[in-house]
């Protein structure tokens, strides 16, 4: 699951609130052991990944690089190539 879980930092345009709060649920996921909470554990599973956006968000907004931001195409297209090569039969 973890693996869905991308490098946000230094992007150009920055990480939208979509990718922040889709990392944290996977987060939330990964550590939980579930993919789909029980209505009773639903609450707690949501404020987790509330909280977590937020701590991920505030990290983002205060981090900072000497290095120029990367482009995401150039970055998705390595990622490609790189899938290409692992998964070729």
């Amino acid at each position: 699951m973890c693996r869905n879980i991308h490098v946000l930092h230094n992007f150009e345009p920055p990480a939208t609130n979509d990718e922040v709060t889709a990392a944290a649920l996977q987060y939330v996921r990964k550590v939980a052991g579930t993919t789909k909470p029980s209505k009773a554990n639903q609450e707690a599973f949501d404020e987790a990944v509330e909280a977590i956006a937020h701590a991920t968000q505030h990290l983002l907004d205060h981090l900072t690089s000497s290095a120029p931001p990367k482009d995401r195409e150039v970055e998705a297209a390595k990622a490609r190539a790189r899938a290409a090569t692992r998964y070729a039969s």
